[in-house]
């Protein structure tokens, strides 16, 4: 069987995130020299996108599986739309119906800034998402820097937050925040450091985002919000972003521990599904 090598060109998709890699075909086993080169380009652009890909979930899998081990998902079997015998290593991220129900998970409209898998105690490092079908304007990526969006903080306010903890809390039921007033222990949810060292690159990262970070832990609610809202300034910051318009047969890889994604609204009646899997990751400090 064929292998691709390391002969990539790889292209800045922004100044501030995110590179295309050409030259390689994902269907195909990678070499280590190859592999070793994604890995380099992974850690200095955070995200990867790899255009004009026909690769089936097996294929998807064992690319995956050349970063780490793949990463089964939280969302109990039973409750996934895709049944309780799909492959658990697989989301269909899908407004798709069959039989009147979604096929998939996270069907419509926008989703706000947020972390894969931040409410674990082990975060996924990375994912790795594939477009099968999509709408004709809309259901964009965006992607944010969150190394930059840490050295962008003002010196007072990252002295403000060294040591502090912040909960992060999801409901798989619905792509808004959760109400902490309420019980959270039917909630999936994990405390984690308001700021991460990179188990790779050394480099501090900022690990707060809109949709799933509830609350700054030991704070009065109300200097929590006001600290929140201050850290979320990222969500609104074009210069640490990248938008990605998708088109079909696109994987596009990120880091999870450095940046945020969120989605852009697309039209309900047009159909969209992308497939998603990820590889295993580990608690992370300060």
């Amino acid at each position: 069987m064929t292998k691709a090598t390391a002969g990539l060109d790889i292209q800045p998709l922004s100044e501030v995130i995110g590179a295309e890699v050409n030259g390689i075909d994902l269907s195909e086993p990678l070499d280590s020299d190859t592999v070793a080169a994604i890995t380099d380009a992974w850690h200095e652009h955070i995200v990867l996108l790899f255009r004009d890909q026909e690769i089936d979930a097996d294929q998807q899998i064992a690319f995956a599986e050349n970063f780490g081990d793949v990463g089964v998902r939280s969302r109990p079997a039973e409750r996934r739309p895709e049944g309780a015998d799909y492959n658990a290593s697989i989301m269909l991220v899908s407004n798709v119906k069959k039989n009147g129900e979604y096929i998939g998970s996270l069907p419509d409209g926008e989703m706000w800034f947020h972390h894969d898998m931040c409410y674990d105690k082990a975060p996924h490092k990375g994912t790795f998402l594939y477009a099968m079908e999509l709408p004709s304007k809309g259901g964009n990526t965006l992607f944010a820097n969150m190394y930059s969006a840490y050295e962008k903080l003002s010196d007072n306010t990252k002295e403000r937050i060294i040591g502090k903890r912040a909960l992060q809390i999801y409901d798989f039921a619905t792509r808004e925040t959760v109400d902490i007033s309420d019980d959270i222990s039917k909630y999936k949810h994990e405390v984690q450091p308001v700021t991460i060292t990179h188990p790779v690159t050394g480099r501090r990262a900022l690990y707060v985002n809109p949709l799933i970070t509830a609350r700054i832990e030991d704070m009065p609610d109300s200097d929590s919000r006001t600290m929140l809202d201050e850290l979320f300034a990222f969500a609104n910051d074009k210069s640490i972003a990248y938008e990605h318009v998708w088109k079909k047969g696109d994987l596009m890889m990120w880091d999870n521990w450095c940046s945020c994604h969120a989605r852009t609204d697309f039209s309900a009646s047009e159909r969209r599904m992308l497939r998603r899997c990820t590889v295993k990751g580990q608690q992370l400090y300060e």
